[in-house]
């Protein structure tokens, strides 16, 4: 068995997680995958902010499991999901740490969405 690199975050490669305060609507040939005023925004060295959705505002019955996963030294173990309504592009659209390390636990239970796998990810600022 291989061993697998683990880093923690740090001045070299920060990363942050904070509750957003936004609404977002995730959507994918006109079904609302995931409506959500409860996600958290990570942001990762250089690399554009994610929003993870909770999974309990997700329509899991939407998404398909796929065999796909990928390994990030900082956040663990990554699962996927394709959403079929959404065809070809939309395989592997989304991905979740189930298991994720102590650093980044806040987004256990979460899923995020590829931007360009979807059709839309709204964000609307809180009143």
């Amino acid at each position: 068995m291989q061993h697998k690199l683990t880093k923690l975050p740090g001045p070299e490669h920060p990363i942050t997680i904070e509750r957003s305060s936004a609404h977002i609507v995730v959507s994918v040939a006109g079904s609302v995958i995931a409506d959500s005023r409860d996600s958290l925004t990570l942001r990762e060295a250089a690399y554009p902010a994610v929003h993870y959705v909770p999974r309990k505002d997700v329509d899991m019955s939407l998404l398909e499991r796929t065999e796909h996963n990928t390994y990030c030294p900082y956040k663990g173990d990554c699962s996927y999901y394709s959403i079929p309504g959404g065809g070809a592009r939309a395989v592997n659209a989304v991905w979740t740490y189930e298991a994720p390390f102590a650093a980044v636990a806040e987004i256990k239970d979460h899923l995020a969405f590829y931007p360009n796998r979807v059709d839309t990810i709204e964000l609307t600022p809180a009143a």
